[in-house]
């Protein structure tokens, strides 16, 4: 048994969250979970981060990797080899597809495939603008009392 949340009540009282809600409905649409292939996420650092893949039996020219906005998209396809009769093919050669939703500001910063394992390299870069800064509490420039348009005399 499956339930799906209702945000609408949040979208009558938030404003700028709508990525955030679609995030959370893209999640909650997945029907079937691919497992296939397997990988790992791991934060290397304060905002650093490694994605590891299993592509046994691909090379570099059968791995796509693009990011487009805040999405990684990975895909593995290979033309079929066929050099033998196969009486067991425990070694999965199928294509894929899988796709990460990553945070604002997060970049890829380079993949390496080695021993069969893709290993993709991401950083944090939040822009110096965005960063919080500190705010000195300092004495006001001005100390004159506010004036009012109705204080002045009209000549």
């Amino acid at each position: 048994m499956r339930t799906e949340l209702d945000f609408a009540p949040l979208y009558r009282s938030s404003i700028g969250f709508d990525r955030v809600f679609n995030l959370l409905n893209n999640t909650q649409r997945l029907n079937g979970i691919d497992t296939w292939p397997a990988y790992d996420i791991v934060k290397t650092g304060e905002d650093d981060y490694r994605i590891t893949m299993a592509v046994a039996g691909f090379g570099e020219g059968d791995l796509d990797i693009t990011q487009e906005r805040n999405v990684l998209v990975i895909k593995g396809g290979k033309a079929d080899e066929l050099q033998g009769e196969y009486l067991h093919r425990g070694i999965a050669g199928r294509s894929f597809e899988r796709k990460f939703e990553l945070a604002d500001h997060v970049k890829v910063e380079g993949a390496d495939l080695r021993h069969g394992l893709l290993t993709i390299t991401l950083k944090r870069e939040v822009p110096e603008a965005m960063k919080p800064r500190k705010i000195e509490i300092g004495v006001a420039s001005t100390n004159e009392p506010l004036r009012l348009e109705t204080d002045r005399q009209v000549a």
